[in-house]
């Protein structure tokens, strides 16, 4: 199984940038599709971003400004977070799926971290 550990959050002002990690131990690392999801108060868990073998998706909100990316040395995956608006503040969870195809649903994610949380100032 995998454990899953995210660092990284806290206050910005709009506009400004944030990087988040998630380090992953126990199962190999790179079998494991990987994706970041958020919630926000009053929310659903929404996907922000998933990452397989070379493929990425991005939820239309932040594209252009969030890149995904891992590496799998450190058995680490990133969120770099530009141009951030208020609404991006969410807690922010890394999750992990037991196959390298990755999914946009919350289901198909078996390990999560504890979650970040995300506060942008207006």
């Amino acid at each position: 199984q995998v454990q899953l550990v995210e660092s990284g959050g806290g206050l910005v002002q709009a506009g400004g940038s944030l990087r988040l990690s998630c380090a992953a131990s126990g199962r190999t690392f790179s079998g494991n599709a990987m994706g970041w999801f958020r919630q926000a108060p009053g929310k659903e868990r929404e996907v922000v971003a998933t990452r397989g073998i070379s493929l990425s998706y991005y939820r239309d909100s932040v594209k252009g400004r969030f890149t995904i990316f891992r590496d799998n040395v450190k058995n680490t995956i990133y969120l770099q977070m530009d141009s951030l608006k208020p609404e991006d503040t969410a807690v922010y969870y890394c999750a992990a799926r037991s196959t390298p195809y990755p999914s946009r649903s919350i289901h198909d994610y078996q390990f999560w971290g504890q979650g970040t949380q995300v506060t942008i100032s207006s």
